[in-house]
């Protein structure tokens, strides 16, 4: 079992019910979840001790949020308590040909206002065996980002390995933003999850060659940026989701993953989709999962592909489910019945 650390803002999920429209919705579905508490779930659920490193306001919604994150076992004893608010989104999910939309309501929240003296690392990471930070958390505000930055170099002096997702939010910062801070933030990160577009559009490296029409989702383009960001940052292996949209209703899922030598791709799943929010965090903390526990990249990735495969088939922000589920389905159960 090992312990696991994660920092980043919990939100007030509010979603329209039964696929609704914002204009149609007289009520709103309440959830909780956010990048890297989302992660933590998942890995409590897997057997792991996992920690969540956050500020959340002194008042009734905030202490909602963490018991959302303790009644999955997640230790938030690194919690803090202040700032004016929590974090709000409001989720209209998609169906077939229309596809959600997000609309976030989090500015001056509790994580982004955060302070660096805030928090002790040195006992945060006391004992730990993996950080993991997305994209998300230095793109709400300039103090977040310099608290990203504080964490990943604390945490790369204690030796603790740090695996960071991009995680790009058009509607949070731009490419311009987002390439200036991350280029700051990824020589502190061992394991990275993102993709061809984050090197190409957020980076600004560009393909050794000029790609072919279809070779825009082809293995080859991917294995190529994924190899420049390696040499340019010091990865240790480069993995990332691919998500083939037949509509947004009915989508593709596999996944690839480079370690310098070797360049792997999964099986596809295609999947019917209840819930697609948290899909890349489920995704993940199965890599997490697999790489912590000494797994090798290729089982590793399976395991995270067919566990964020199942996450698109539970509501909510978190991947409620077991290692056993996930491990069924990598042994090829994808039949959907009932267990009795």
């Amino acid at each position: 079992m090992a312990k696991i650390v994660t920092m980043g803002e919990i939100m007030l999920r509010l979603s329209t019910p039964g696929y609704q429209k914002f204009i149609q919705a007289d009520n709103f579905e309440v959830n909780y979840g956010g990048g890297e508490a989302n992660v933590c779930v998942s890995l409590a659920k897997f057997g792991h001790k996992t920690y969540f490193v956050s500020k959340v306001p002194d008042s009734p919604i905030g202490e909602c949020a963490v018991a959302a994150l303790r009644k999955h076992d997640v230790n938030c004893e690194y919690v803090i308590k202040g700032g004016e608010r929590l974090g709000i989104y409001y989720l209209e999910p998609g169906a077939s040909m229309r596809p959600s939309n997000v609309v976030y309501d989090r500015a001056h929240s509790s994580m982004s206002e955060a302070a660096i003296e805030e928090f002790d690392f040195d006992t945060i990471f006391q004992g730990a065996d993996w950080f993991h930070l997305s994209g998300i958390t230095p793109a709400i505000s300039d103090k977040a980002a310099a608290l990203a930055l504080a964490a990943l170099q604390k945490a790369r002096e204690l030796g603790v390995k740090v695996s960071m997702d991009f995680n790009y939010r058009a509607k949070l910062w731009s490419y311009e933003k987002a390439g200036k801070v991350m280029t700051e933030l990824l020589p502190y990160v061992d394991v990275c999850i993102g993709s061809k577009e984050d090197a190409i559009y957020i980076l600004g490296m560009t393909p050794s060659h000029k790609p072919e029409a279809d070779e825009a989702v082809s293995d080859d383009l991917t294995k190529d940026m994924f190899q420049q960001m390696i040499e340019r940052f010091g990865f240790q292996c480069m993995a990332g989701t691919m998500r083939e949209s037949y509509s947004a209703s009915d989508n593709g899922w596999s996944a690839c993953i480079y370690d310098g030598k070797e360049f792997y791709h999964t099986r596809k799943y295609d999947m019917r989709i209840v819930d697609r929010v948290g899909g890349g965090d489920s995704f993940a903390a199965g890599l997490i999962c697999g790489l912590v526990e000494g797994k090798g990249i290729k089982e590793a990735l399976e395991f995270a592909t067919a566990a964020s495969a199942l996450k698109h088939t539970i509501p909510g922000d978190v991947n409620l489910v077991t290692r056993s589920e996930v491990e069924r389905l990598m042994n090829g159960d994808a039949s959907g019945k009932v267990q009795r």
